[in-house]
């Protein structure tokens, strides 16, 4: 099965979530980037991640160009809202991050865990309810997560596993359309 970096159209090789990092990261190096690339990683209408800035989902990009972090928050938002309503979403991100469109009161950097997220989403081979490994491999993404306040790697442990659980929910959701079209095109 074709993989895709989770939150964008982008192939990649799921066996390299370093590479895919890499891929990522140098969108950035001549700055941030416009709405309109983001636009086209991610699949997404111009209008929606205008909307989401609005709604305060993010913080608003500056001389119209979004930072890496912006992005990763893009992503994360773009590859649940398939399983979970917005709102449920934001909640989860607020519950580590607090006011969404304030990155200053952030307990982890979108990037940072966008990347972790993308590490266990790409190496994780355990079955989703094996909750015990699944939370072996989250704790092991975020080795390099220092906590800015006591208990904060806890919770973004439990936001990576719900994040995964989404995801994976989403991707199965996919999955069973494209079956389901396959059925009808066989009836006709």
């Amino acid at each position: 099965m074709e993989w895709t970096i989770p939150g964008t159209v982008i192939p990649a090789d799921r066996a390299k979530p370093e590479a895919m990092q890499e891929q990522i990261r140098s969108m950035f190096l001549a700055g941030g980037i416009m709405r309109s690339q983001v636009a086209k990683a991610t699949g997404l209408e111009p209008y929606a991640v205008q909307n989401w800035v609005k709604r305060g989902f993010l913080s608003s990009p500056v001389d119209k160009r979004y930072t890496c972090r912006q992005f990763c928050r893009i992503l994360i938002i773009n590859m649940m809202k398939n399983a979970m309503p917005m709102e449920k979403i934001c909640g989860l991100l607020s519950y580590i991050n607090g006011n969404l469109d304030d990155e200053s009161d952030d307990s982890i950097d979108d990037t940072q865990l966008y990347f972790a997220f993308l590490q266990v989403a790409a190496t994780y081979e355990g079955d989703i309810d094996d909750e015990k490994n699944l939370i072996a491999c989250i704790h092991n993404s975020l080795m390099d997560y220092r906590e800015p306040f006591p208990g904060a790697k806890e919770r973004v442990e439990q936001v990576l596993e719900i994040m995964l659980i989404a995801w994976w929910a989403s991707q199965l959701q996919c999955k069973a359309q494209s079956m389901l079209s396959q059925l009808n095109m066989k009836g006709e």
